[in-house]
């Protein structure tokens, strides 16, 4: 009985990653997708769906984004794993535009993406309202508890996960041991 839960599990997963893959070839790596909403939340602009840089950096709204790209560098072990596997994996990152962890994050996340060279187009970007739930029950199928949540896959298997700032605070650095044990 359990191996038909495992393979039931399996299928569901390979169905939303290849929805999410979907998703994000539709609306090629610059332009902004058009499976998301716009929602309120406390009177500013809050983002729950499938997005993708190019729309947040172009909001205003949310001017975070540019304002923490200044800050730090990547783990220079991370650029390099980066480097290495960029087409061996791809990265679905699950955050809150609305979220503190997410805007200190999500920004040094690109910086590592920028620093490496790995694609945009590797990356699926989906945004959760304040509870935490987004289109498509996507944050079920991935289980996700908090954000932002950084998970690594290959050939659509995940291989591993960054929670918020990771077990040791340093999520950039943590994503790199995760891709260079490929």
């Amino acid at each position: 009985m359990a191996l038909n839960t495992s393979k039931q599990r399996m299928k569901t997963v390979i169905i939303a990653f290849s929805a999410i893959v979907l998703l994000t070839a539709c609306g090629a790596s610059k332009k902004a997708s058009t499976n998301y909403q716009v929602l309120d939340y406390q009177g500013k602009k809050m983002l729950r769906g499938v997005i993708n840089r190019s729309l947040i950096e172009s909001d205003t709204a949310f001017a975070w984004f540019k304002e923490n790209m200044q800050y730090g560098q990547p783990d220079a072990a991370a650029i390099v794993a980066f480097q290495q596997h960029k087409a061996d994996i791809t990265m679905v990152i699950f955050g809150g535009t609305w979220c503190e962890d997410t805007q200190n994050l999500l920004p040094k996340f690109y910086k590592l993406v920028d620093k490496s060279g790995f694609p945009e187009s590797r990356i699926t970007l989906i945004a959760v309202d304040k509870q935490k739930t987004t289109v498509n029950n996507l944050h079920i199928t991935y289980h996700i508890t908090n954000v932002p949540t950084f998970i690594v896959l290959k050939s659509g298997k995940e291989i591993g996960r960054v929670v918020e700032y990771g077990k040791d605070g340093d999520m950039v650095k943590e994503l790199g041991t995760i891709i260079s044990k490929l």
